[in-house]
C-alpha cells in the first residue's frame, strides 16, 4: 500500500520547466564537453550560513559550450575562516579563447582563496588583494609548466589559461558585514537593495560612457592599477558577484531579468533553485553564468 502511494505521488511530480525571458534559445539536448586540458560538471550550487551571512552559488554551462561539446569555463569557490568567521569568495570566468580556461578559471579561485585565508591566519585582515594576484599569476605559471613540461613565457601561459577574477571577503562589522573586493577582467558586483529593487554595480561597467568595451584584460596579465571596493552590507541588501554570462543579460537591473532575480533574491533560495534560475533561456545569452550571493543574516550587525 505504501509502495503504490509513493509510485502514485511520483507519477505526479513533473520534472522543472526551464526558465524562460522574453524569446527563448533553441532546444537541444546538451553534449558531453571533450577533454580539453580538464572539465568539470555542466552545473553545480552550493550553500550554507555562518552566524552572520548566508550564501548561495551556482555555474552552469551556456548554450553555446554544451552545443558545440565544450566544458564550463567558470568557477566559483567559497570558504570560512574558522577563526575570524570571515567567509572568503571568489568567481572567475576563463576567456574563451584560452585553451583550458575553465583549469584556469578553478586554478584562480582556489588560489584567491588560499592566499585571503593564508593573510587571515597571519593575523592580517585579507585585503593584501596585490598579493593575492600574485599569488593567482604564479599558480597559472606553475600549472602551465606542469602541462607544457617546461618553463613557459607570459604568453603561452595566457594562451592556456587566461581568466578573470573577482575575489575578497565578508565579516562581520560594527555596522555590518564588511565587504572587500577586486577584480581583474570583466567579471562583476553588484549590491542588490531589495527595497527598490535596485542593482548597484561595484565596478564600471561594459557600456559606461556609451562606449562598449570588447577586450577583457584578464590573468596571468596585471593591471597597472587593480581595481577594487571596500563597503558594507546591511539587512535588505545582497551582494552579488557574478561573471558576464549572468551580468550581460542582466544590464542595469531593470528589464526582465533583473525583475526575475530580484524577486527570487528577496530571500536565501535554496541552492539548487539558484541553479535552476541561473540557467534560464533568452535568445543570445549562451554564456556560462556564475552567480555567488550573500545575505546578511537576521541580527548580524
Amino acid at each position: 500500500m505504501y509502495v503504490q502511494h509513493v509510485r502514485r505521488q511520483a507519477d505526479q511530480i513533473q520534472p522543472w520547466q526551464r526558465v524562460v525571458i522574453d524569446i527563448p534559445g533553441p532546444e537541444f539536448e546538451p553534449t558531453p564537453p571533450r577533454l580539453l586540458g580538464g572539465t568539470c560538471p555542466d552545473s553545480e550550487c552550493d550553500g550554507w550560513s555562518t552566524a552572520e551571512v548566508t550564501l548561495r552559488s551556482a555555474s552552469v554551462r551556456g548554450e553555446r559550450h554544451r552545443y558545440y561539446r565544450q566544458p564550463r569555463q567558470d568557477a566559483t569557490c567559497a570558504v570560512v575562516h574558522e577563526g575570524t568567521g570571515t567567509v572568503v569568495f571568489a568567481v572567475a570566468d576563463g576567456v574563451s579563447s584560452a585553451t583550458a580556461a575553465g583549469v584556469g578559471a578553478a586554478e584562480v579561485c582556489w588560489a584567491a582563496v588560499c592566499a585571503i585565508h593564508a593573510q587571515l591566519d597571519e593575523g592580517r585582515p585579507g585585503h593584501d588583494f596585490p598579493a593575492v594576484v600574485r599569488y593567482a599569476v604564479e599558480t597559472l605559471h606553475r600549472q602551465a609548466a606542469a602541462m607544457l613540461q617546461r618553463e613557459p613565457d607570459l604568453a603561452q601561459v595566457e594562451e592556456l589559461f587566461a581568466t578573470t577574477l573577482v575575489a575578497g571577503t565578508a565579516r562581520r562589522g560594527p555596522d555590518g558585514i564588511e565587504i572587500s573586493l577586486f577584480r581583474v577582467g570583466d567579471s562583476g558586483a553588484w549590491v542588490l537593495d531589495l527595497a527598490r529593487p535596485r542593482y548597484h554595480p561595484l565596478f564600471g561597467t561594459k557600456t559606461e560612457g556609451d562606449v562598449v568595451a570588447t577586450a577583457v584584460s584578464a590573468l596571468p596579465r596585471v593591471p597597472r592599477k587593480l581595481e577594487q571596493w571596500f563597503g558594507r552590507l546591511v539587512p535588505g541588501q545582497v551582494l552579488l558577484v557574478g561573471t558576464d554570462g549572468f551580468g550581460d543579460p542582466l544590464g542595469d537591473g531593470d528589464g526582465q531579468v533583473g525583475a526575475l532575480f530580484a524577486e527570487h533574491l528577496a530571500t536565501p533560495p535554496a541552492p539548487l533553485w539558484l541553479a535552476h534560475l541561473l540557467d534560464f533561456s533568452r535568445e543570445t545569452f549562451d554564456d556560462d553564468r556564475t552567480l555567488l550571493a550573500l545575505w546578511p543574516r537576521s541580527g548580524a550587525r
